[in-house]
């Protein structure tokens, strides 16, 4: 009996640790909720501070979190475009997989990014029907012209261009397999969002 005991403490304790050693790994995952109202995010400060919030809740060591967001020039600010907010990688899920290498990969068309990779801080799979995730950018990563960052995430009024987290969609024509770019969403109030399949959702990736 003990020795049973002691074989099923041990299986547990290596699942554990697996666990553990890819939240430890992890520098990118999409949140599992929202924050603010719709787009309305507080700003791009106020939307790094949820990515860091959530990353210490799951057991992150990691510090510096960034939201993906892309935001247009603002008084004496310029531009600012998602890629050179996320660091140079490479980039893990919360499984410890490696989902990019460089700023190259994660913008090609050869990321590991998807339906089974782009998981939120707790290695959850996100639901398709809130696979739409804000990001305000093209396909490079940089600022999408227009109206396209709902008042640079500080207002329910608006658009916002957003990826498909599992790179699957019957909107966004061509793009609807893109991660990060695949089309403009309805609005920016939170309904809106959901209408084309969105939570207000972000990707968040760590800098330190």
């Amino acid at each position: 009996m003990r020795r049973w005991a002691a074989i099923v403490l041990a299986i547990f304790g290596v699942v554990a640790a697996a666990g553990c050693g890819g939240t430890q790994k992890m520098n990118f995952f999409v949140t599992s909720h929202r924050t603010g109202d719709g787009g309305n995010l507080g700003g791009l400060a106020a939307a790094d501070e949820h990515c860091r919030l959530l990353a210490a809740e799951a057991g992150s060591r990691k510090r510096e979190w960034r939201a993906y967001l892309s935001a247009a020039a603002e008084g004496s600010r310029p531009a600012v475009n998602a890629r050179d907010r996320v660091g140079r990688g490479p980039w893990f899920n919360a499984k410890g997989v490696q989902i990019a290498a460089d700023l190259d990969d994660l913008h090609g068309a050869g990321n590991r990014l998807g339906g089974r990779t782009s998981l939120d801080e707790h290695g959850n799979f996100v639901l398709s029907n809130v696979h739409d995730i804000l990001t305000g950018s093209n396909p490079d990563g940089t600022l999408a012209a227009g109206d396209t960052t709902c008042r640079n995430w500080t207002s329910a009024d608006g658009h916002a261009i957003v990826g498909h987290s599992n790179k699957v969609g019957g909107i966004g024509g061509d793009r609807a397999r893109s991660w990060n770019s695949a089309h403009l969403s309805a609005g920016c109030t939170l309904p809106e969002l959901q209408q084309l399949g969105g939570g207000a959702l972000l990707y968040c990736f760590a800098v330190d």
